[in-house]
Parts: structure tokens; C-alpha cells; sequence
């Protein structure tokens, strides 16, 4: 009987409500059943952000890139893509150029909605001085590299920069020749070694100091690895009227990313002088109050209406002046360091279409009958010439 009544109790224990109600509340939900294969599971849509025109950033991007995993240029690419689409500028109103090289393989990465023009090497600015002249009214982005750059197209820069044609100029620089097989360029610094070879002794070319000599009006040098700064400067020079020269160090991972490089990551990163912290605010944008002491923070007011906004860390440099300028690239070429930020800037200088008295109508859209002279014009003019 007393077995009988202990299974009796722990029966009676085990079937009290507070149990049952636990036991409901383990019971795992019901599994909703999987979709047919082939059949395609309904997602909630996704929210698309978009810029001050309504656009999305895919209006801004390219193709698949086909460079080296961690190349320094695909993060250029990406924050192309940003300062484009952040800046509100219709992608069909921009014109990319490029030369020969890995940097000039980059613009079909970005700005698939663009026009684009591959030149041949070291004629990127004299063909893009044409385009300018006919249609002035587009953004043009070149993308060079040292070799480019520095090398066979050094005579085409220095000229592009005498004019002061409205452009940005970005020099992806790596120090060598990443399509054949990684040759030190002009821009090698002394004392750096690639992967393989002996250490470079020539010196080199500091394209910097050689935009600021020729009356740059805007010149910066960063990063691929300082997106927030490279996205900033770039945004600037987007704004900017004149020629924007942007030298941009840009490791290449697979011939000079060593150690023993110059131009590596890992030295890079332990050896950048920073002048300034950038921000950039766009015209349509009100300027923020800021938290930073007076006489610690400068505005420089671009042409369209937009600032950017540099508060300061070196406290000797003055973006307004180019003796100061190439001191600290001097200074810092004797220290083995890179100093990046925006060097130098200058807004009074007269672009290229001032100069030239071009009309406001771009050229291309003038109607023949208002280019071409009348029969009668035309024996005037050389009646002049041969009187």
C-alpha cells in the first residue's frame, strides 16, 4: 500500500498546474516550413538612402575591380565614389580621364554613369585640356600614377598646371611599376627597398613640391589607408576652380608593401606628419558650430560656396603659403616621414576658361550658325590680315 500511495503522490506532483504551465512555456515554436526549391523567399525591402539629388550611391559605382586583393587603389575608387555621390553632382555631368598603368585601369570601378576617356600613356592632361575647352561645364577627374605621372607624362602635367585648367588630378603613387613586374618609378624615395632588388639610390621626384613651384592652386597629399581625410580633401577639390593636384599614397601589396618599403602600409601608417584634421561642408549644408578653441581650426571658402575646414595640429603651417608649404615637405623628406593634408591653396589665381575669355555656353553647346562666320565675315577677317 505505501508504494502504491508514493507513486500516487509523485504522479499527483508531476501533473500539478505549475509544472505543466513550464513545460508549455519550453515547448519550442512552431518551425515555419521552407520554401519550395526554386521558389524565392519574399524579403522585406530594403530602405535606399539617398544623396541631395535624390540619388543612390549605385548611381556612383562601377564594375568589379581585376587588381590585386588589398590594393591601395580600390580604396581611392571607393572614396571617389563617396565624395561623388556626398557632393550631389549628377554622375552624367562628369568626365573621368586616365593614362596607362594600374591607376588608369581604375575608372572603370567607379562612376559607371560617367563619361570616361583612356588615353594613351602620359597624354591624359593634353587630351583632357581638348574636352575641357569644348565642354567646360563638366567635373573632370583624372586618375594618374607615378610612372604616368612623373615619368612619360611629367611635360603634359607641368603644362596642364601652368594653365590652371579646372580639374582634379589624383596621382596614385606607389613608387614602382605594378604592370611590369614592379621597376622603382620617379617617385621612389632614397633608402626604400621593393620586395626584390637592390635599395633605390636616385632621386626622386616629389610632385607636390613640383605643383606648388608652378603655381598649383590646390595641392594635398594622403593616404589610401586615411579614407576620412582622402574624402574630404577630395570633396574639396571636387569644389574647387583651378587645377586640384591630390598625391595620394597608394601601397602596392604586391611588389611594395614590404618591410623595408617606403611606401608600405606599416611604414606609412608609423610615419605620417598629419598638418591638419579636414572636414568638408558642402554649400547646402549650414556650417556647424564647433568645439574647438579659437585660432585652433581655419576655413578656407571654396568657389561654389563650400568650405573646408582644417583644424589645426601643426601650428607652424599655412595652407596660403608655398614658402611654408615646401618646408614641410622639405622637413619631412629629411626625416624619411610623408606629411599629408592640404599643403597649399590659392583662390585667386585665374582658371584656364577666364584666361581664354570663353563664353558661358560651353562650346559644344553653340549652334553652328553662331560659330561659323558669314561669307561676308569671313573676307573681313582676311581682308585684314592681307591689307
Amino acid at each position: 500500500m505505501s508504494d502504491k500511495k508514493e507513486k500516487s503522490e509523485r504522479k499527483e506532483r508531476r501533473e500539478r498546474p505549475d509544472r505543466k504551465a513550464r513545460a508549455e512555456r519550453r515547448e519550442r515554436p512552431e518551425r515555419k516550413e521552407r520554401p519550395a526549391r526554386g521558389e524565392r523567399r519574399e524579403r522585406a525591402p530594403r530602405a535606399v538612402k539617398l544623396n541631395v539629388i535624390n540619388e543612390p550611391k549605385e548611381s556612383y559605382t562601377g564594375g568589379k575591380s581585376s587588381l590585386c586583393p588589398g590594393c591601395g587603389h580600390d580604396q581611392i575608387s571607393n572614396v571617389i565614389i563617396s565624395a561623388a555621390w556626398e557632393n550631389g553632382i549628377q554622375p552624367h555631368r562628369i568626365a573621368k580621364m586616365s593614362g596607362i598603368g594600374c591607376s588608369s585601369k581604375t575608372p572603370a570601378y567607379y562612376l559607371g554613369q560617367s563619361h570616361g576617356f583612356n588615353t594613351v600613356h602620359g597624354r591624359m592632361p593634353s587630351v583632357t585640356t581638348g574636352a575641357y575647352a569644348v565642354n567646360k561645364d563638366l567635373l573632370y577627374i583624372g586618375v594618374s600614377g607615378d610612372g604616368d605621372s612623373a615619368s612619360i607624362g611629367i611635360g603634359q602635367l607641368i603644362h596642364a598646371i601652368r594653365r590652371n585648367m579646372d580639374m582634379v588630378y589624383i596621382v596614385e603613387n606607389n613608387g614602382v611599376y605594378g604592370l611590369t613586374k614592379g621597376q622603382y618609378s620617379a617617385t621612389a624615395d632614397i633608402g626604400s627597398k621593393k620586395k626584390k632588388g637592390p635599395i633605390n639610390k636616385t632621386q626622386p621626384i616629389d610632385l607636390c613640391a613640383l605643383a606648388i613651384n608652378l603655381g598649383c592652386t590646390f595641392v594635398a597629399r594622403s593616404f589610401s589607408g586615411s579614407k576620412k581625410q582622402l574624402n574630404a580633401i577630395l570633396k574639396a577639390a571636387m569644389s574647387h576652380k583651378g587645377f586640384a593636384l591630390i598625391d595620394v599614397i597608394s601601397p602596392c601589396v604586391t611588389f611594395n608593401n614590404n618591410d623595408e618599403s617606403m611606401r608600405s602600409y606599416g611604414y606609412v601608417r608609423d610615419n605620417e606628419i598629419t598638418l591638419h584634421m579636414a572636414d568638408y561642408i558642402p554649400h547646402f549644408n549650414p556650417i556647424p558650430e564647433v568645439e574647438v578653441p579659437e585660432g585652433n581650426f581655419r576655413d578656407i571658402t571654396l568657389h561654389d560656396g563650400s568650405t573646408i575646414r582644417l583644424e589645426t595640429i601643426s601650428d607652424t603651417h599655412d595652407p596660403s603659403d608655398a614658402v611654408a608649404a615646401l618646408t614641410a615637405l622639405h622637413e619631412a623628406e629629411t626625416m624619411a616621414k610623408h606629411v599629408t593634408g592640404l599643403l597649399y591653396f590659392d583662390s585667386t589665381k585665374a582658371s584656364l576658361v577666364e584666361d581664354l575669355g570663353l563664353v558661358d555656353t560651353p562650346l559644344i553647346d553653340i549652334p553652328d550658325k553662331e560659330l561659323r562666320p558669314s561669307e561676308a565675315m569671313l573676307n573681313k577677317i582676311n581682308a585684314a590680315y592681307l591689307a
